[in-house]
């Protein structure tokens, strides 16, 4: 089975090439490919069969939402980002073979929890799973991830967000 290449704005802009037409992004992701040569090289795919961009039911996004707030990662992640994770998820669940193409070791995280294959172009990727927890700098408590304010409720510190390894 061909693998179905799942690529972030990371993959053009840091050069990634293109070996086959099974090569997918998200609407989404054209907006973060700012730069002439980014451009140049995702605009030749396109024009050239080598790039679908792929929108991505809600339903999968709902699931991916799900799964990355139990690890904290939503704190931390785009809405392209979200959606990009999604199209990978979608393509998994649909028993396709998945690689995810980006430098973003926050993404890169959210794939390692849901077991799907990824690699960077310019690193080499994560080593461990982390979560991420909204903690007060002055009392340590504890928040939730919608907590919607800057400061604690307690003390009136700023709350920050703090990464904790996984062990797995």
């Amino acid at each position: 089975m061909e693998i179905c290449y799942v690529l972030d704005a990371s993959a053009f802009i840091n050069g990634f090439k293109l070996v086959s037409k099974n090569n997918y992004t998200v609407p989404e992701i054209t907006s973060e490919i700012k730069d002439f040569k980014s451009r140049l090289t995702f605009d030749m795919a396109l024009e050239e069969g080598n790039l679908i961009i792929q929108d991505v039911p809600n339903e999968y996004i709902s699931s991916v939402n799900d799964i990355i707030s139990m690890s904290g990662d939503i704190l931390r992640l785009s809405i392209p980002d979200k959606k990009l994770i999604s199209l990978a998820y979608m393509l998994h669940e649909q028993g396709r073979d998945v690689k995810v193409i980006s430098d973003d070791y926050t993404i890169q995280n959210a794939l390692k929890i849901m077991k799907i294959p990824y690699s960077g172009v310019m690193t080499d990727g994560i080593k461990g799973i982390y979560n991420w927890k909204k903690i007060c700098e002055g009392c340590k408590r504890e928040y939730a991830d919608d907590y919607p304010f800057d400061d604690c409720e307690i003390c009136g510190s700023r709350i920050f967000k703090k990464r904790i390894k996984v062990n797995k």
